[in-house]
């Protein structure tokens, strides 16, 4: 990692009633052969909070804005290839529930118009069944021990992830 502090990101773990995790379908834009599902998300604009961030960016990809976020569950410090940079993020996944499960990809930027091609709810068994790439890369035991014992007291510190390319 480079001396530069990382990107500021929230990212949203959206529950709806029946236990569901609401993930992004993304690809390089340089090559859509690559893909991988994610949480809703993004980084910190100017003096938002995290807290106003994953909001701002969950009603900006998803279109919901009916949640309130609960505790931040996970806490990651990532890099990776994307778009002809390299990414270093300071990421925290924040839990949210809502009741509504219309979602549409929303009011997306420039860089997401080229790189996101939908959303979806998954169960606890489909995402660990999935043979596809999911970020984090151990999100469907995460999300598995969230169901099963509740959020954790203080956020768990996940081990970096950093994506060669």
């Amino acid at each position: 990692m480079p001396d530069a502090a990382p990107r500021r990101v929230a990212r949203v773990v959206l529950l709806d009633p029946d236990d569901r995790i609401l993930l992004l379908h993304g690809y390089e834009p340089d090559d859509p052969s690559v893909t991988w599902w994610f949480t809703p998300g993004g980084g910190v604009e100017g003096d938002e909070t995290r807290e106003q961030a994953a909001l701002r960016e969950l009603a900006e990809e998803t279109g919901i804005t009916d949640v309130e976020l609960g505790p931040v569950l996970w806490q990651r410090v990532c890099s990776f290839p994307f778009a002809g940079r390299r990414w270093h993020q300071d990421e925290w996944y924040y839990l949210a529930r809502t009741e509504r499960t219309a979602v549409a990809l929303g009011a997306l930027t420039e860089l997401e118009r080229r790189s996101v091609t939908g959303l979806r709810w998954w169960t606890s068994a489909e995402l660990s069944a999935a043979r596809e790439t999911v970020y984090p890369t151990r999100l469907a035991g995460l999300l598995r021990t969230l169901l099963d014992e509740g959020p954790p007291l203080t956020p768990v510190v996940l081990p970096p992830e950093i994506v060669q390319g």
